[in-house]
């Protein structure tokens, strides 16, 4: 049996700014201010953070500050699940952004939504959704990508190749060129495309121009947080030749769907008049 959530302490995920620190709402800081355990990325910079806001983390007690980063990962979210277990709160911090998009905090989630504690969030400034309105690039559906993988990255991009939705990936400095160079082959080089560079800071910059221009320009030295937006495929041209509007719906009738649905089914994804594709059918 899982404990009552009300026995347990509250897990919250806290997002942090991805720049500049105005950026950092108040709830944030009083969050910051009342915690009792904090799990931080990086607790120096979580420190300093905290200095620049002018709060006190932890209030006038202090928090009890722990690191939570990739390599420690499994073993500190055991710790963690322990604590909340026995009644204190725990507030998630990364450097910046949410907890658990490319960053740590899923491990954690996962354990205690099967224990049966409270999770929360207090939300924060996203590099995801940040870059994808700065791209200039179609925001009504998109995928979240993540860092593309160190290994097979050309495998992984291939598959991506038909993707209709505007993708937004994470990438380092050192390996931008190559990656953009990937994207170049896999998705065409004239694919529309944005490297967001230090997003609300100082030196933003966002570069628009095709996947193949972009990997020439990243040749050079860039540097900073990236964050890389493309844009989908283009869909594929629709067939009007009756033979293969016909057969599409015997495929359809042949699964077991009435005539009439069939041809409204073929219809509607290929966005064509119910009428062409009757006549097709009955010609």
């Amino acid at each position: 049996m899982t404990p009552e959530a009300g026995n347990t302490g509250t897990l919250t995920l806290a997002g942090l700014p991805i720049g500049h620190r105005d950026d950092a709402p108040p709830r944030l800081l009083r969050a910051l201010e009342g915690a009792a355990i904090i799990a931080a990325e990086d607790t120096r910079r979580l420190r300093r953070f905290a200095a620049r806001a002018g709060i006190r983390l932890g209030g006038q007690t202090g928090a009890r500050i722990v690191s939570y980063y990739d390599a420690n990962e499994s073993r500190r979210a055991e710790e963690l699940l322990s604590d909340l277990r026995a009644g204190h709160d725990v507030l998630v911090v990364t450097d910046a952004g949410m907890p658990g998009v490319s960053d740590p905090g899923y491990r954690l989630v996962t354990a205690c939504v099967e224990a049966g504690v409270r999770v929360t969030a207090v939300p924060g400034p996203s590099a995801v959704t940040t870059a994808l309105v700065l791209s200039g690039l179609p925001t009504d559906r998109f995928c979240f990508e993540g860092f593309p993988p160190r290994k097979g990255t050309a495998g992984r991009l291939a598959e991506l190749a038909a993707e209709r939705r505007t993708m937004v990936f994470f990438e380092s400095p050192h390996r931008l060129a190559a990656t953009l160079a990937a994207m170049a082959e896999a998705f065409g080089p004239k694919r529309r495309a944005a490297v967001c560079r230090e997003l609300t800071k100082t030196h933003e910059e966002v570069r628009r121009a095709p996947l193949a221009e972009l990997a020439e320009w990243a040749r050079g030295e860039v540097r900073g947080e990236i964050t890389v937006v493309v844009a989908g495929a283009d869909p594929a041209p629709v067939s009007r030749d009756p033979a293969d509007l016909a057969a599409a719906v015997a495929d359809r009738e042949a699964e077991g769907v009435a005539r009439k649905q069939a041809i409204h089914q073929i219809a509607k994804e290929r966005g064509l008049p119910k009428r062409e594709v009757y006549d097709a059918v009955h010609r």
